[in-house]
């Protein structure tokens, strides 16, 4: 019979809010409001407080930040968002993603993690000092791969266990070694290098350091996309294992996951894990009707726009009062030349407006930003050459060998996309002719 979670522990049943938390941090990703690190990549502060807030069930704690640190990690594993200038910013994948159906997105996002995971998860589990130490920790890659095993394994919808889940690890292949060495385990403490060694008899168990590096990819990876749900309590005073270890009595826990009680793999997860070969999302919810477009090219709110759909308001038009939001041909240039489509944002209204149609008014507008803003095309950075004159021009345009490589602006200049000058310079000495390096930044 399959265990039940205790009656006092909270239940997030992860898959149904998995979706919309994607498309709400890409949007919010779209903004431009997200910080990271360009060393780490890790979020600031303030960027895992925004994302907190338009979580659709918000995140597993109030004070305690898993899934709104997660994400924006995980958009960049994925490749999905870049940093620059410190800012997340989408890339054409992310884009894209928006449109695509969110099942394939998140399983390419947690098959992206596994293969290039941007932190270790134990780093997380910062109460077990010396972890930074050479030549102390086993690659990551491989570990992750091992728990993503385990969970594969796990029965589809039915309850299992933490301590279960870890038993089960122990006695199978599943285990994800965390320390090189038995030296390696030395160099691993709580609190003081000497006195709280993991190497000491007894110190270094099993669930202190594979359990909680397992309880750390579960919680704050796989739930965050929705592969499992869970059944969690507050950490505090959740798990005594670490209890008899030297310095564990200033410790009010020994991870941030320490709450968690039990897992369910759902369908979604049995998709993204290779369990189940298609995957049938659950019906989506109708969007409430909580927005009133006007012919005068204001949207009004007549109800109670969620933090996403806030983002969406305010990066296709400029706010004008507390509930007022006015449409100008200049914000949907602006959010066109960032690269947001006008129509998305028809289509955002028409499934929010309380009318069945949206004004002929708005309707042309989109329509003129459409056609106008598809007139132009960017493509890509160019470097510039100019020849002494016309004939050489024409010589090099026309080479068989340089003509796919550039193309003739004018009678003396030649365009040459960046990424292929190797190419045009080897073509050109190969013709007779050298460009020299360009004196200019």
């Amino acid at each position: 019979m399959a265990e039940q979670p205790h009656e006092s522990a909270s239940v997030r049943r992860t898959e149904r809010y998995a979706a919309a938390d994607l498309h709400s941090v890409l949007r919010l990703c779209d903004s431009g409001r997200l910080k990271c690190s360009t060393t780490t990549r890790r979020p600031a502060a303030a960027t895992v407080a925004d994302v907190a807030a338009v979580l659709s069930a918000g995140d597993f704690y109030r004070d305690e930040p898993i899934a709104a640190f997660a994400w924006p990690l995980l958009i960049q594993a994925g490749g999905l968002a870049e940093i620059a200038t410190g800012r997340l910013r989408l890339t054409a994948n992310g884009r894209a993603a928006l449109g695509r159906p969110a099942a394939g997105v998140l399983r390419s996002l947690w098959r992206a993690w596994l293969a290039k995971g941007l932190i270790d998860e134990f780093s997380r589990v910062e109460n077990i000092r010396g972890q930074r130490a050479a030549n102390v920790l086993t690659a990551p890659k491989t570990r992750r791969r091992k728990v993503s095993e385990a969970l594969a394994g796990q029965p589809v919808g039915e309850w299992v266990g933490v301590d279960d889940l870890f038993r089960q690890m122990k006695a199978t292949a599943w285990s994800p070694r965390v320390a090189r060495s038995e030296s390696a385990l030395w160099k691993l403490y709580l609190e003081d290098p000497q006195y709280g060694s993991l190497g000491y008899a007894g110190f270094g168990e099993w669930e202190i350091l594979e359990g909680r590096y397992t309880l750390a990819v579960v919680f704050e990876y796989a739930a965050t996309l929705g592969l499992i749900d869970i059944a969690y309590d507050e950490p505090i005073g959740a798990r005594d294992d670490y209890r008899d270890n030297w310095g564990a009595d200033y410790l009010a826990a020994l991870s941030r996951y320490d709450g968690l009680r039990a897992i369910r793999l759902n369908d979604l997860g049995a998709y993204v894990l290779g369990v189940s070969r298609s995957y049938v999302p659950p019906e989506p919810e109708t969007p409430e009707r909580t927005l009133k477009v006007l012919p005068s090219l204001d949207v009004v709110a007549v109800g109670r726009p969620g933090p996403a759909e806030l983002l969406v308001l305010e990066s296709y038009a400029r706010r004008t009062g507390d509930h007022v939001w006015t449409v100008t041909r200049e914000s949907l240039l602006e959010a066109a030349a960032a690269g947001r489509r006008p129509g998305d944002f028809g289509d955002f209204l028409l499934a929010r407006a309380a009318q069945t149609e949206l004004p002929g008014t708005l309707t042309v507008l989109l329509d003129d930003v459409v056609e106008r803003a598809g007139r132009l095309t960017d493509l890509g950075q160019v470097r510039l050459v100019e020849c002494a004159d016309a004939a050489l021009a024409t010589l090099i345009s026309h080479d068989r060998g340089l003509r796919s490589l550039c193309t003739p602006i004018g009678e003396r200049h030649l365009a040459v996309p960046l990424d292929m000058e190797p190419a045009f310079r080897r073509a050109l000495a190969t013709l007779g002719y050298a460009l020299p390096a360009s004196t200019s930044n």
